[in-house]
């Protein structure tokens, strides 16, 4: 009603503030006791099956300080994140950002962009002798993979000599370290005999899971769902020329282990926790890693995936909200990024390890008999005309490879006049290549320790320059005393003794966003004792983002280039972390450790460089 100057009437408006008032105060009214109920309710679920589980809440000193949950959302970059976000395909994490006091933040988690190095860079604040997924330990002719327990556990003793675990007091699930934990559940570092007892508990989560009839069956549709998915998708991509991956029966399974069942395992066992009480909880969902390998990263499957952690983190953040025993801080964190791949097999018709193996089938120094000393200064005459040659006939931009190489080994001649003691000729054609993505280790058996450059050289004269020749491959790294060679097609970087960096020709990591941080990172893997003699990166195409890589996968990580670089972090915002300092994921241990009332030491990309390194024992047979 209004008056006749066209004013509203005040009583109208009065009673219009009183009734939004009283909604407002109803609605909130409601609200509190929903909370209450579902609170109630929760309490005393969750009360039951501890119970029938033998656990207890968790009673500690520091029960006023809020627990930590860390939530890993396998593979998944910065920048697909905010892409799905923006179509509005991940509901839970959009209002958890959206709610006051959640961040969303890019951060770097350095190389090798692999699991191992990242969650042992979160977990223990270093990862150094970690240069891949997997390598090679020549002095001991030992593999190692960071999938069996065995390997694992034994790095993770390496791990723990300097410093306690993020998760210690804590619970570890679907991991590969499990951050010094007290109850692990499908964590390889804790699946071992020496550990098994300690372990034995988490089983009991997957038997009490199954006794609820509403959840196994939940679980049997979620699974025939997931296996009819998956084999839909291969016969549509069959049908339609775009088959990713060959078919294999066990692919399948794998997906709905890894997709389904242990998704929904975790999910149950961290609410558990929650109820418990637990100071420290560290989860990861593996499932869109693993389906945007064999399916690409703009596949249905995968996004699905992502889509269905997403319901995954909207349970966990429920339950935590409800503080039914203590206040948590929950991060939501990716340890690396995917980018677009193409495997090198499939371009080129022969993998890595073929192509360097017909590189190196053909003696490449000249056979003559004599005595030791006269026979090596006619190979090295016949090596250096061989890389004279090289350098003539390649291109002026390309020519710097040849002449560095060339320039090292007449060094050496002049250093060393006879052939090297330690150098076994009758296995100069053993070498071993390990792939992890898109980077690759190289290892020359000739030597039983780490051959220098001009050592390679002096045994394969144009094996580098080869290697570089080919279009599938970027970077070659190799090192020359206390250098680091970064080599590109155009151009050297180049890192000495003394701190120094210095540039032949172009700069080859000109095509990244951050060129001297990729330089830096390449420098201190190819340091490790147990990297390759040489270090191989697939090509990368910065206008079409895609990476080639060595393994069998359509989105790939483990080595530079792309959103593999960038992976995300969601935090609470009142902790005010400055990620623009996080160089490598041992920089976010302290930050982590902070909340956790941990001792707090200073791990970061440099000083974990300079730790001491304690030497892996052997494990497993090549």
């Amino acid at each position: 009603m209004q008056t006749m100057s066209g004013q509203p009437n005040s009583s109208s408006s009065g009673v219009a503030d009183r009734i939004r008032h009283t909604l407002a105060h109803a609605g909130a009214l409601l609200m509190d006791n929903f909370a209450a109920l579902t609170g109630f309710y929760y309490s005393k679920k969750y009360a039951a099956i501890a119970r029938r589980l033998g656990l207890r809440p968790h009673i500690a000193q520091d029960s006023d300080r809020p627990g930590l949950i860390i939530i890993q959302i396998d593979g998944l970059s910065h920048e697909l994140l905010l892409e799905m976000l923006d179509k509005r395909r991940l509901p839970n994490l959009r209002k958890l950002l959206q709610r006051e006091g959640a961040t969303l933040a890019r951060w770097r988690c350095g190389l090798p962009s692999t699991t191992p190095a990242v969650q042992a860079g979160i977990m223990f604040g270093r990862n150094d002798n970690i240069p891949a997924f997997r390598w090679y330990e020549k002095e001991r002719d030992v593999s190692w993979v960071c999938k069996a327990p065995g390997p694992v556990a034994v790095l993770q003793d390496d791990l723990t000599a300097p410093v306690e675990g993020l998760l210690s007091g804590g619970s570890s699930y679907v991991n590969i370290f499990d951050g010094d934990a007290a109850s692990a559940l499908f964590t390889l570092s804790a699946l071992n005999p020496r550990r098994f007892f300690e372990s034995v508990r988490g089983v009991g989560f997957l038997i009490l899971f199954l006794l609820n009839p509403l959840r196994t069956l939940r679980l049997l549709y979620l699974v025939v769902k997931e296996y009819l998915t998956d084999a839909l998708q291969r016969l549509s991509s069959r049908v339609s020329g775009r088959s990713y991956v060959p078919f294999f029966r066990m692919h399948a399974s794998l997906r709905v282990f890894s997709n389904v069942v242990f998704r929904e395992i975790v999910t149950f066992a961290v609410l558990v926790d929650i109820y418990r009480g637990v100071p420290a909880i560290y989860a990861t969902y593996y499932g869109f890693d693993d389906i945007a390998h064999h399916f690409g990263l703009d596949s249905i499957a995968a996004r699905q995936a992502l889509h269905e952690i997403d319901g995954q983190v909207g349970r966990i953040d429920r339950m935590r909200r409800i503080n039914l025993s203590r206040a948590y801080e929950l991060v939501v964190l990716s340890d690396h990024g995917m980018t677009a791949a193409e495997p090198f097999a499939q371009r080129y018709g022969q993998s890595l390890g073929q192509y360097i193996g017909r590189q190196v089938g053909e003696p490449a120094f000249l056979a003559e008999e004599g005595d030791e000393e006269e026979h090596y200064l006619a190979q090295a005459r016949f090596l250096l005309d061989e890389l004279r040659t090289i350098e003539r006939n390649l291109q002026p931009t390309a020519a710097h490879v040849a002449r560095r190489i060339r320039i090292l080994v007449q060094r050496r001649l002049a250093q060393e006049p006879q052939s090297p003691a330690d150098w076994n000729e009758q296995r100069r054609h053993d070498v071993v290549v390990k792939n992890s993505g898109s980077l690759a280790h190289v290892y020359f058996n000739i030597r039983s320790q780490h051959m220098a450059l001009s050592g390679i050289a002096a045994a394969f004269p144009d094996l580098v320059v080869k290697l570089l020749a080919h279009e599938g491959i970027w970077l070659v790294v190799g090192r020359e005393g206390e250098q680091t060679l970064i080599m590109g097609r155009d151009g050297i970087r180049s890192h000495y003794g003394d701190g120094s960096w210095r540039t032949e020709g172009r700069n080859p990591l000109q095509r990244l966003p951050e060129p001297e941080l990729a330089a830096e990172q390449i420098r201190r893997v190819a340091g490790f004792d147990c990297s390759g003699d040489l270090i191989v990166l697939g090509d990368y195409d910065a206008e079409r983002r895609l990476v080639v890589t060595f393994e069998s996968q359509w989105a790939t990580h483990g080595g530079v280039g792309g959103p593999q670089d960038y992976p995300f972090i969601v935090y609470p915002r009142r902790l005010q972390w400055d990620l623009e300092q996080v160089r490598n994921a041992v920089d976010l241990y302290p930050l982590l450790a902070a909340q956790r009332g941990l001792g707090r030491r200073d791990f970061t990309a440099e000083s974990a460089e300079n730790t001491e390194k304690i030497e892996p024992r052997s494990t497993q047979r090549k």
